[in-house]
């Protein structure tokens, strides 16, 4: 199983909709990178979301529901449907990801305005001690 983080402006889509929906069509995703990870995913691989806007933080965790496809909006695009796993406990901001030093290397905190990217294994044992 790999891991992912997506991030979501809370105003647009958050946690609350997804948990209300169970699950989702992902897209919307138009940067290069983004979409290269969309592409690597798998289903049953687990996806940590994120809110983007305000306290930028880590809220839950969804799994890859579907193979990813081609957007019928527009081929160029990929989409992917999520499932709705559970809200974490303690979401985990933006600053504390920042401040442990430990993903210094990661694109959440070297790009901050990537969308969709791949997360190391080593932040799901991290966040699983949280």
């Amino acid at each position: 199983m790999k891991y992912f983080l997506a991030k979501t402006d809370p105003e647009t889509y958050s946690i609350d909709d997804l948990e209300r929906d169970r699950k989702t069509v992902w897209d919307g995703v138009k940067n290069p990178q983004a979409l290269r990870a969309i592409r690597e995913m798998k289903p049953g691989d687990a996806v940590y979301v994120y809110h983007s806007q305000g306290d930028a933080k880590v809220v839950g965790l969804a799994k890859v529901a579907s193979e990813p496809r081609a957007d019928p909006k527009n081929e160029k695009l990929t989409v992917v449907d999520f499932e709705f796993v559970r809200r974490l406990e303690n979401p985990v901001t933006l600053r504390e990801i920042k401040e442990s030093h430990l993903f210094d290397d990661w694109s959440l905190v070297r790009q901050s305005r990537l969308s969709t990217m791949a997360a190391p294994g080593a932040f799901a044992e991290w966040m699983k001690k949280r």
